[in-house]
C-alpha cells in the first residue's frame, strides 16, 4: 500500500508549496503536481497519478476542490480510483475517505444523489420535448430552406438543373438541396 499525493493550483503564479508540504507530512511516497485551471478536462498529471495507482493505494489530495471540479467529474474520478482497486481521501474534507466506512457511505450516497439529479434531468427535458410537439412547435434546427425555395428545387431539377448548381443559387450546401424531394 502506497500513499500517493496529487496536488494542484490553478494559475502558474499560485504556489504548490503548502499542498506538497501537507501531503509528505501525510507520508506520501510520490506527489503528482500540476499548475492548470481545473475546469480543464485534460489534467495531465492527474490522469498520470490516476494511472499509477494500483491495489492497496491510496490517492491523497488536501482538498477536493484540488482535485475534481464538479460532483459529477468526483464520482468520475472516485470510479477510476476504485477500479484501480485503490481509494480516495481527502484531508480537509474528511467525509471524502473511502479508507474508511463512513466515508464509503457519505460518497455512495453522493453518488445516489447525483445519479438521481441526472435522472430529473432527462424526465424533465423529455417532458418539455413533448410538450414542445403538443403545442406544434418544430423541435430542431430550423429548416435551411423555406417551402418556396424547396418548390425552386424541385422546379429547377425537373429544368435539367445540377444540385451543385441549384445550392449555388440559394446559397446552400449541396447536400441541402439534396434532401429535397
Amino acid at each position: 500500500m502506497r500513499n500517493i499525493g496529487y496536488a494542484r493550483v490553478s494559475t502558474a503564479g499560485q504556489s504548490l508549496a503548502g499542498q506538497l508540504e501537507t501531503l509528505t507530512a501525510e507520508g506520501c511516497e510520490i506527489i503528482f503536481e500540476e499548475k492548470v485551471s481545473g475546469a480543464k478536462s485534460n489534467r495531465i498529471e492527474l490522469q498520470a497519478a490516476l494511472r499509477e495507482l494500483q491495489a492497496g493505494d491510496v490517492l491523497i489530495v488536501t482538498r477536493l476542490d484540488r482535485l475534481a471540479r464538479s460532483t459529477y467529474d468526483l464520482l468520475s474520478i472516485i470510479k477510476q480510483i476504485e477500479t484501480s482497486g485503490a481509494q480516495l481521501k481527502s484531508l480537509a474534507e474528511t467525509w471524502a475517505d473511502t479508507t474508511t466506512s463512513h466515508g464509503r457511505l457519505i460518497l455512495t450516497v453522493l453518488g445516489g444523489l447525483a445519479e438521481f439529479e441526472r435522472e430529473l434531468i432527462v424526465q424533465r427535458t423529455q417532458e418539455g420535448r413533448e410538450r414542445a410537439k403538443r403545442e406544434g412547435r418544430r423541435l430542431g434546427r430550423p429548416p435551411k430552406l423555406s417551402s418556396h425555395q424547396k418548390a425552386l428545387v424541385t422546379k429547377w431539377r425537373n429544368e435539367g438543373r445540377d444540385n451543385a448548381e441549384i445550392a449555388r443559387d440559394l446559397g446552400v450546401s449541396r447536400s441541402t438541396v439534396s434532401r429535397v424531394r
